[in-house]
């Protein structure tokens, strides 16, 4: 029976636009202050993730709702604060300008109009407003690149969850395309190569090169997630580019919560492990992170320096993200081009102008 339909989309508009393509960044997100009142809805929105968070729904919400969000929006808005700038969170800010640096490197190199737009996971601006906007402005194929170098079902599956959410309420849904990972990408590490390169340049090199990943649960591996095998690839790689050995350039998880086992080493126990055997310089890098947040600048930069000093070390030097560096919009352009083969829009443009 006719009636208002479930389905949403642009009516007659998007028939008046020139089809193109698009390319869909997706980040983990942040609160819009360091506030308490900011944190909180962040937090329910991300931990009432079932990817990230699995336990049984009824019991979670329990401990979410009764324990975890009257005591944690004040200890993350604290840490937040630290790292806060003028322009606002880390993550966007960083994360908006690798958008617009892609944009101009596939300006350059695609063969055709691609509109590269900026979402968020968790927080704004959101997956589903930012499709609905790029659908409006035409965008008829799209290529979905979650920021995360490693697959997990906790960060990339949840992305392709949210847009899955968006597509299938569209009445004329976009052509689509997925990058699951990009851990092993040749451009991506010779990127992450030159940038440990540069800082050993400019402040000398220490004693160790730790590479610190964000962890997840190891029962997530057990059940069939990639994560750590393609975190152990990069740090292979990583090394290799480098001429490094296991010893010289350990690998470590950080951000564990609860009583759960995590993925280990932890870094929080490696660093003062470092410092108590007598380590006095550590450099450390998050190959994990497309770009610098939370978990790098105050966990690693601020909190695990300070283990490092309290158990006998000098300095932990940290490394900062590829960012919105050059290398970094190129290695990520490659990608996208790579992808998106077969659209005309990501055809390389020397071959579009040589036909």
């Amino acid at each position: 029976m006719p009636g208002h339909p479930d389905y949403t989309g642009p009516a007659g508009q998007s028939r008046d636009i020139h089809p193109t393509a698009g390319v869909l960044l997706v980040n983990l997100g942040t609160p819009d202050a360091p506030t308490a009142a900011a944190v909180r809805p962040y937090l329910a929105q991300f931990l009432g993730d079932r990817r990230v968070i699995d336990y049984p729904p009824l019991l979670w919400k329990a401990i979410l709702y009764g324990v975890i969000l009257r005591v944690r929006p004040k200890r993350s808005a604290h840490a937040y604060a630290r790292i806060w700038t003028p322009e606002g969170s880390p993550l966007r800010v960083y994360s908006e300008a690798l958008a617009r640096e892609l944009q101009a490197e596939l300006s350059a190199r695609a063969g055709g109009p691609v509109r590269v737009a900026l979402a968020m996971r968790y927080g704004r601006p959101d997956v589903a407003g930012t499709v609905a906007a790029m659908q409006k402005e035409g965008v008829r194929r799209l290529l979905v690149l979650p920021l995360y170098p490693q697959y997990s079902a906790t960060s990339t599956g949840s992305v392709f969850d949210a847009v899955a959410d968006t597509i299938k309420g569209l009445r004329w849904p976009p052509e689509l395309r997925q990058v699951n990972d990009y851990h092993d990408e040749p451009a991506y590490i010779a990127a992450l190569a030159d940038s440990v390169r540069a800082h050993w340049a400019t402040h000398g090199r220490g004693e160790k090169l730790l590479m610190s990943f964000h962890g997840i649960p190891e029962r997530y591996v057990r059940e069939g997630d990639p994560y750590f095998e393609q975190s152990q690839a990069t740090a292979r790689l990583l090394r290799e580019a480098l001429g490094l050995s296991e010893a010289e350039a350990p690998l470590s998880f950080q951000s564990r919560v609860g009583r759960e086992r995590w993925l280990q080493p932890y870094t929080d126990e490696t660093v003062k492990a470092l410092g108590a055997q007598g380590v006095k310089r550590i450099d450390a890098i998050s190959p994990g992170f497309a770009v610098d947040c939370l978990e790098t600048l105050e966990e690693i930069a601020m909190q695990n320096a300070e283990f490092f000093r309290e158990a006998g070390g000098e300095a932990l030097r940290y490394i900062p993200c590829l960012n919105a560096t050059a290398a970094h919009a190129s290695a990520l352009a490659g990608l996208v081009l790579r992808h998106g083969q077969g659209w005309t829009e990501f055809s390389p443009r020397a071959a579009r102008d040589d036909a």
